[in-house]
């Protein structure tokens, strides 16, 4: 392959420029912190992406689909304090776990039947049940964090061999996602409506039940990252994953999905939840303000947006 072939490639795939951008930065860091590449800090990157790349599988599809999703944060705090209440109620670890993801399905299932039977636009839908889910997580709870057992701490800072295990589900999850949505019939008339959504109803593709699926996807898997993540700090804080939503959706943009449908990869998403890890890793480790990392993410949704709709322009032409 020729130079010129190579730079026509990184340029044109959304991927390809993302993953050079994370090789970069992950050299960058090796060179400026001593500490980035030691086996305690690359464990907390795997286990950071681990729920950035989890909920943003499940945010992946909602975007493909021509939707989006913006109560994933909340859906993670809920989920969480669920979980951590049902388990001590009961003492059962498994009515937690169950719980944790049941409750993210609810929020999805209530957000697709908003948008498909109210037929309320997504964006509108989904800012009000993000209120709507931080608000209960904080009634449920008096607004008190609740504190989860051994169970849920071996989820979050776990480990099978020497891999943790939020990246083992990260693995397996982004697995399924992928056969999932380039395998089976389900998956390819969820690219096929994000794209044309009037061609997809004329070819006989049922709109409104592909819509509840994702959107429910979306919301279990938000549910299972609260568990994990409420697992990483061992106790369930009802406004835990606050500001998530930017993360995960920003991860799902760079990693080449189209926000307005119908295109995009699984493994892009996976590759832009990394780079987004790595860049909040890079800020800790260089010792960044909050306030610049708050910055630093908006600009990146920012270019990512334009770059997709510079790409498209240019397809058009």
């Amino acid at each position: 392959m020729a130079a010129a072939d190579v730079v026509r490639f990184v340029r044109t795939r959304r991927e390809a420029t993302v993953l050079l951008m994370l090789a970069l930065v992950f050299v960058g860091l090796t060179f400026a912190s001593e500490y980035f590449f030691t086996a305690r800090n690359l464990g907390n990157f795997t286990r950071q992406i681990s729920v950035v790349g989890i909920v943003a599988l499940g945010q992946a599809l909602v975007i493909i689909a021509g939707g989006i999703d913006l109560s994933v944060g909340s859906v993670i705090g809920l989920s969480a304090v669920t979980a951590a209440m049902l388990s001590a109620a009961t003492g059962l670890p498994a009515v937690g776990l169950v719980g944790a993801i049941m409750i993210g399905m609810a929020v999805g299932f209530l957000n697709g039947l908003l948008v498909t039977r109210l037929r309320i636009n997504p964006f509108i839908t989904t800012l009000g049940t993000l209120s709507v889910a931080r608000g209960a997580a904080l009634l449920i709870t008096n607004g008190n964090p609740q504190r989860f057992d051994n169970w849920a701490a071996w989820l979050g800072y776990g480990r099978i061999g020497d891999v943790p295990v939020q990246f083992i589900l990260l693995v397996i999850l982004t697995a399924v996602v992928w056969f999932f949505a380039n395998r089976t019939r389900i998956g390819r008339n969820i690219y096929a409506f994000g794209n044309n959504a009037r061609a997809a109803r004329l070819a006989g593709i049922n709109i409104a039940r592909t819509r509840l699926l994702v959107f429910t996807i979306s919301g279990g898997l938000a549910g299972l990252g609260g568990l994990l993540l409420g697992g990483m700090l061992t106790n369930a804080n009802p406004n835990l994953g606050l500001g998530y939503e930017l993360d995960v959706i920003a991860a799902v943009i760079l990693g080449g999905v189209a926000l307005s449908g119908g295109r995009g990869s699984i493994g892009g998403v996976i590759i832009g939840a990394a780079l987004m890890g790595l860049l909040r890793n890079a800020f800790v480790l260089l010792n960044v303000s909050g306030y610049w990392q708050t910055i630093t993410i908006g600009l990146v949704v920012v270019v990512a947006v334009g770059a997709d709709s510079l790409n498209r322009r240019q397809e058009d032409d």
